[in-house]
């Protein structure tokens, strides 16, 4: 695809690997280390990836690849996770991205994937090509020595303390557990876990390498910070199957009595302040969107998944950027669901990148409607379509990509 006398958007290539590399550290600062670039381009096969070139010299990138993504009613699909997304900073406002994307999308289209998912640096950018935040993340902090549980709080124990090539098959293995009941966590590769079990120095801001907490259903990868102030804790990844898991991983950190501060991750209704007697301890530092999602095709992707209950509405769904769109039937009756396109009129007109919005359960339909982007026929259809939408658990991102 040639944009104008100068840019080409083609297939990457062997030769374009170091000038990729180059893009990459300097938008994103990733790591110069061999092995890493080793790991990431086998999470990301440089001959899979799409790139801008001026003449010889790449100024846009972008890869992908296929994820399988558990989506609500513990079901998977596979979608087209894309990631390293760069355009060179002299080259910006002259529709590199644009044309980059529309060929990732027509790979994409052409796949029969249903869905594309990617996490986003900002978040004005791609609105306009159907994306929607699908799950959000609220970063905290404790102080540790004023945090008592509630006396009505589990006290389930269980947690062992374990070195970290001991636990990482156990690691793995919770972590799959996981996937297969909470929306929005993806197959984690082989190339992920080695860089999390790595643990490069370079992600640690000055912080320890990885200690480990272990339940037989979550755990919990820390650092510790030793800063002026006291030593913190990083919670750098917990993943819990079950709420007993969750209250005694969380029981076991408190316990670090040296410690004076965590920080940690948290979903959007994680429990962990209704255990404690202050829930104020745990302060939100920031709330963010932790991934993006674009349906691809919409009655592919709406069957996907299951509803927390019976629906009948239609959907008039607007897509700025391709041709997914148009007017579609959906019904969903003890979970499962049909959708199909109709010339019925609409119950509700909604932008695709607002259908991503709700598609995992984490947005409700109603904050759309108020802000004139969930436009409703029968106000008194808002709320069940809401709540079929909704799921039993969280979101979560699974691992970042």
């Amino acid at each position: 695809m040639t944009m104008g006398s100068e840019i080409t958007v083609r297939p990457a290539t062997a030769a374009d690997v170091e000038q990729i590399w180059l893009l990459g550290a300097t938008l994103f600062t990733w790591p110069s280390d061999q092995w890493y670039r080793e790991q990431a381009m086998t999470l990301f096969p440089p001959e899979d990836a799409i790139v801008a070139v001026d003449g010889d010299r790449v100024v846009g990138h972008t890869k992908a690849r296929t994820m399988t993504l558990t989506v609500p009613g513990e079901r998977t699909v596979e979608a087209t996770g894309i990631a390293g997304v760069t355009v060179a900073p002299q080259y910006r406002r002259r529709g590199i991205l644009r044309a980059m994307y529309t060929e990732q999308h027509r790979r994409t289209e052409a796949a029969g994937l249903p869905l594309t998912i990617f996490t986003a640096s900002q978040g004005a950018i791609y609105g306009r090509f159907g994306y929607g935040p699908t799950l959000r993340e609220s970063r905290v902090s404790i102080d540790r020595r004023f945090a008592e549980f509630l006396p009505t709080a589990p006290d389930p124990g269980g947690v062992q303390l374990a070195a970290l090539p001991e636990a990482a098959e156990a690691i793995k293995a919770i972590y799959d557990r996981f996937r297969q009941v909470t929306p929005g966590v993806q197959h984690r590769p082989e190339a992920s876990w080695a860089t999390r079990f790595a643990d490069p120095e370079g992600w640690r801001s000055g912080g320890t390498g990885l200690f480990v907490l272990l339940h037989a259903d979550g755990y919990v990868l820390y650092r510790y910070h030793h800063r002026d102030s006291g030593t913190e804790v990083e919670v750098v990844e917990m993943r819990t199957v079950t709420a007993d898991a969750h209250v005694a991983l969380w029981r076991t950190l408190f316990g670090l009595e040296l410690v004076t501060r965590i920080e940690a991750v948290l979903s959007e209704h994680d429990p962990l302040p209704y255990l404690l007697t202050d829930l104020r301890l745990v302060r939100t530092e920031a709330r963010y969107d932790g991934l993006w999602l674009r349906l691809m095709d919409v009655p592919a992707a709406l069957t996907a998944r299951e509803y927390r209950a019976d629906l009948d509405v239609v959907l008039a769904v607007h897509d700025p950027f391709r041709g997914a769109g148009g007017t579609f039937a959906l019904t969903a009756r003890d979970g499962k669901a049909e959708c199909v396109p109709t010339s019925a009129a609409a119950d509700f007109e909604l932008g695709i990148d607002v259908l991503g919005s709700l598609y995992l359960g984490a947005y409700p339909a109603r904050v759309f409607a108020a802000a004139n982007r969930l436009r409703v026929k029968d106000s008194g259809q808002l709320e069940a379509l809401e709540y079929a939408f909704t799921a039993d658990r969280d979101a979560v991102l699974g691992w970042h990509f």
